[in-house]
């Protein structure tokens, strides 16, 4: 039911965990595949393989999309291949450790420019290209953190919940050029971004008790819902925060 043929999706962070889920779904519902990854040269190898055995075009591009410049240069090499972008996913982004009072600037400034400036730098560049085609989706991955903080990890929560602000802004802002903005927000997911704390026996066991649905989320999970959200199934869906988290937030 879901087809995405004659469209490209532009995906950051896409790689590994739900970034490269997302591309491969993507992929299987018939787009062609752009997507950005920072170091991981095999693992990016891997992906693309993967969505070109699917009969699908793909190409990987080594960036990092909290430089200004980057994302212009992103769109331009997307467009020279593809001459359209339909799907947006802003997926990069990074979870660290910072207690508030020793926390380095550093520290700070290196998440807010991953998750949040990273994200304003890849709309900014392609809504021109979308707003020229009156079409567009758009999906920013958020946080349960961005809804509800977390402890030790505020700046983290501040650039998820920025995000949350920044989707339903700009939902406002563009419908009236056929631009869908939404969010995904997922509670824990186990990636590499999380992997070592999903490792401490006693820690997963308590998640798993704080989550009704009894398991933490695959990245198949949160890709079955970016998925969704690029469909034309949620053609009347924008400026929403669409949770997947078990239950464990309940955030309306």
């Amino acid at each position: 039911m879901i087809n995405l043929e004659e469209q490209v999706a532009l995906v950051t962070g896409g790689s590994r965990g739900i970034g490269a889920a997302s591309a491969i779904l993507f992929a299987k519902a018939g787009a062609d595949i752009v997507f950005t990854y920072l170091a991981n040269d095999l693992a990016a190898k891997q992906v693309v393989e993967e969505i070109t055995g699917l009969g699908r075009k793909c190409i990987a591009i080594k960036a990092n999309i909290a430089k200004p410049k980057t994302a212009d240069r992103i769109v331009e090499r997307t467009l020279q291949k593809f001459g359209q972008i339909d799907i947006l996913l802003n997926n990069a982004g990074i979870w660290t450790y910072g207690e508030i009072g020793k926390m380095s600037e550093e520290t700070w400034k290196e998440t807010i420019e991953v998750n949040l400036d990273g994200t304003f730098y890849m709309t900014n560049a392609v809504v021109p290209h979308m707003k020229k085609r009156r079409y567009g989706r758009i999906i920013n991955l958020s946080s349960t953190a961005g809804q509800r903080g977390e402890a030790f990890h505020s700046h983290y929560a501040a650039s998820k919940g920025a995000i949350i602000s920044l989707t339903k802004s700009l939902a406002t802002e563009l419908g009236g050029y056929n631009i869908n903005v939404n969010s995904v927000a997922p509670g824990w997911v186990d990636t590499d971004m999380s992997s070592q704390i999903l490792r401490n026996q006693k820690y997963i066991d308590d998640v798993i008790k704080s989550i009704p649905l009894g398991r933490v989320a695959t990245s198949e999970d949160i890709a079955g819902t970016i998925l969704f959200l690029a469909s034309d199934l949620a053609r009347h869906i924008t400026g929403e925060i669409l949770n997947v988290n078990g239950g464990s937030v309940l955030a309306g």
